[in-house]
């Protein structure tokens, strides 16, 4: 059975996120809302967990997830230190749609959540409801959009009802969220998306040629991450995922959910 919990999006009370969070921690999926979409949450620490997300939406193994996180502490916990050009977009965009990928430090994560590679997707939501959910879970969560593979992106916590029921654990109903649309994709490589708005944003912000200096030489070889990651994020699903994302070392991260505005 999936339970529902009705929450004031804009001041979420306490008491409000307590029964979700404590379905977080004891290792199911709860659904809830960000500031682009809803995610489909689970501690991303418990492999038997993130799993669920897997068989919930029917999503591939070897598609990594992004992993949500409540405080730049929780970054520090997960990843290797982020390049100061990296450091500074995140003053600027975080708490927002914005993704960074950094080396994954040992052992802290479910590998499903990296599906096998060395580095994991990270972003804090600009939302009450999110960030209070995360931290009163007390843990990191993996969350990509809250529907089947292949369906559109849900904007209300009916789109997920629709998709998720009776597959998932609970939903957070925050009200109707976002316009539909994901985060840009960014490389620091290569640009994914046309982002000519962003580029001059991120430039202002780190100067001129500051995400191509974080990214190490030799970064954009890593061929096994281009073909599950750039390939995809390039075709099938690119051109209605709009992301505000930046890799931080490597080209081309996706969290592979379905896309695009709900009908």
């Amino acid at each position: 059975m999936t339970m529902l919990w009705k929450v004031d999006a804009r001041h979420p009370q306490p008491e409000e996120l307590q029964e979700a969070a404590a379905m977080l921690a004891s290792g199911q999926t709860v659904a809830f809302p960000t500031e682009t979409v809803y995610g489909l949450g689970a501690d991303a620490r418990n492999t038997e967990a993130v799993a669920k997300i897997f068989e919930s939406k029917g999503r591939p193994s070897d598609n990594p997830l992004i992993v949500h996180i409540a405080n730049r502490s929780q970054l520090e916990a997960l990843a290797a230190p982020p390049a100061e050009a990296v450091s500074r977009l995140l003053d600027a965009f975080w708490p927002g749609p914005l993704t960074v990928v950094l080396p994954v430090r040992p052992r802290v994560l479910s590998p499903l959540v990296t599906a096998g590679l060395s580095t994991v997707g990270l972003r804090m939501p600009d939302h009450p409801v999110a960030l209070q959910l995360i931290e009163a879970a007390g843990r990191p969560v993996a969350a990509p959009s809250a529907n089947r593979s292949g369906r559109p992106s849900p904007t209300q916590a009916s789109h997920v009802w629709e998709d998720l029921e009776g597959r998932i654990g609970g939903i957070v109903d925050g009200g109707r969220q976002g316009s539909g649309w994901s985060r840009r994709w960014w490389s620091t490589r290569k640009r994914l998306r046309p982002a000519a708005a962003a580029s001059r944003v991120c430039s202002t912000s780190c100067g001129p040629g500051a995400l191509r200096r974080a990214a190490p030489r030799g970064a954009a070889g890593d061929a096994g991450a281009r073909r599950r990651w750039g390939g995809r994020a390039g075709t099938r699903r690119g051109a209605a995922r709009a992301r505000h994302e930046v890799r931080a070392l490597r080209p081309a991260w996706r969290d592979g959910a379905g896309s695009g505005r709900r009908p």
